[in-house]
């Protein structure tokens, strides 16, 4: 098997070609058994019907969500024109990827990896949606409809509570969560595609926070005033 740091050097090594490039590299999940402990646990996490809105525990950690959706919303003009589509999707991801427990910025680059971020994308082996989720996943934790796997929550709440599953099953291995997400476990072309696509999503907020102290006459000891 190949070694994660060449793997990791090959993924940072294609940054800037596969990062974004057009063509999807869906794959699909592979069926397997699922425990009847695991198999409730994945249909209750994608039961909750709440509506996608994001709840914060105070003012900064709001500012902070906007200051990434100004961000985000920049970077995925190109690819959704229209602003209200553009917020509501990003919205989305932010309020998902966050209730699974992931990184918004991998799951943006599996997205972009997985569809192009086609909402109708369906791959060769039958793969839907955003996140490409193969449709016997509805009807072994979802209500056996896998019409609704092309409406946008839906989609994305499967996609993020079965990369959770895989990133739980694989004990936090990310290289073998992401093949196994794909239907490619151990090989590192889908990993690395991800990766690098995901360094296209990753937000730096430089923004100061809006409890910070008001700044004194003078600079601070050992700095520029600036």
């Amino acid at each position: 098997m190949i070694s994660r740091r060449r793997w990791l050097a090959a993924g940072l090594g294609s940054l800037g070609t596969a990062a974004w490039s057009p063509a999807a590299r869906a794959g699909g999940q592979i069926e397997e058994p699922l425990a009847d402990s695991v198999r409730t646990a994945l249909t209750s996490a994608i039961s909750n019907s709440a509506p996608p809105i994001p709840d914060f525990a105070d003012l900064e950690g709001r500012l902070h969500y906007l200051r990434w959706l100004g961000a985000m919303s920049g970077r995925l003009q190109r690819r959704k024109p229209a602003w209200l589509e553009r917020k509501e999707f990003l919205q989305t991801v932010w309020y998902e990827s966050r209730r699974a427990g992931l990184d918004t910025a991998l799951v943006l680059g599996l997205i972009q990896v997985e569809s192009a971020f086609r909402k109708f994308a369906v791959s060769p082996v039958g793969a839907r949606g955003y996140m490409q989720v193969m449709p016997f996943w509805s009807r072994l934790i979802g209500d056996g409809d896998a019409s609704k796997l092309f409406h946008m929550q839906t989609n994305l709440r499967f996609g993020c509570v079965i990369l959770r599953h895989y990133l739980d099953r694989e004990k936090g291995d990310l290289f073998m969560a992401l093949g196994r997400y794909n239907g490619s476990r151990g090989k590192p072309q889908y990993p690395n595609a991800v990766l690098s696509a995901r360094r296209v999503w990753e937000f730096e907020d430089k923004a100061r926070p809006a409890t910070e102290p008001a700044r004194s006459t003078g600079p601070a000891p050992g700095g520029t005033g600036s």
